[in-house]
């Protein structure tokens, strides 16, 4: 497998991720440094684990976990997204009332964000690739772009105010719809 290849999966992996982030960033809890870095290295290192997990679980698990992972990747999604909603609608609600980069909300996102990197994994193991390296690849490619997608929401949040939460939470939603679809 080349490093362009690589790169190409990498980046896939990551849309999940960076979406979400962009969500995560229109909130006022993700506007400092520290939970933005702690929200990219969880998304990243869930997004490094996966695939090794799924390479090491290779094809024996790989049916049981086809037949519900888009339904529990939307179902995190969608709950996320319609709390995110929801908060916009009022003004006497807070999406998150504690910080989404630590806690249940930490580990709900980071594992929702990386469902389709434990497939990538087992198809990696079938192709019998080597997978320390394409998981490196992939975790710090992911971490990259969720700082990006925390920043840039951030940005839309300061000029756009809680309206900004709303699109974020629908965007959510529609991840989590397009990955059951598509599944």
């Amino acid at each position: 497998m080349t490093i362009v290849e690589i790169l190409i999966i990498a980046v896939s992996l990551a849309m999940d991720a960076a979406a979400v982030s962009l969500g995560v960033g229109t909130t006022e809890h993700a506007a400092d440094l520290r939970p933005e870095l702690r929200l990219a290295f969880h998304f990243g290192l869930f997004q490094f684990l996966m695939p090794l997990l799924g390479w090491f679980a290779g094809a024996t698990i790989a049916p049981r976990i086809a037949e519900f992972d888009n339904w529990v990747t939307f179902a995190l999604l969608a709950f996320v997204g319609a709390h995110m909603v929801r908060s916009g609608l009022s003004p006497h609600i807070d999406t998150y009332r504690k910080d989404p980069s630590r806690g249940a909300s930490l580990v709900m996102l980071s594992v929702a964000t990386s469902l389709d990197a434990l497939a990538v994994g087992m198809s990696l193991a079938l192709q019998k690739v080597n997978i320390w390296y394409p998981a490196a690849v992939i975790g710090v490619v992911t971490a990259s772009i969720s700082l990006v997608g925390l920043f840039v929401g951030n940005q839309l949040s300061e000029k756009f105010g809680k309206r900004m939460e709303i699109v974020g939470g629908v965007t959510l939603v529609l991840i989590g719809l397009r990955i059951l679809l598509a599944g």
